[in-house]
């Protein structure tokens, strides 16, 4: 069914998301991963405006 790829999420506990958060650190290194960060919040953003039109709001607003 659709439901089991979300039940991967689901089950995500403490050692995981340790695991996931040391490699991030290894791959980028602590110097970058607040612009990377950034980038990835920035991304989300864009995303989520685009989704519910409020991209289009701000740029009629802005001419």
């Amino acid at each position: 069914m659709h439901a089991e790829p979300l039940l991967l999420f689901i089950n995500l506990g403490v050692p995981e998301l340790s695991i996931i958060v040391l490699l991030v650190l290894i791959l980028f290194g602590p110097g970058k991963l607040p612009g990377v960060m950034k980038s990835l919040g920035d991304g989300v953003r864009q995303f989520k405006d685009a989704a519910s039109g409020d991209a289009a709001k701000k740029a009629d607003k802005n001419e």
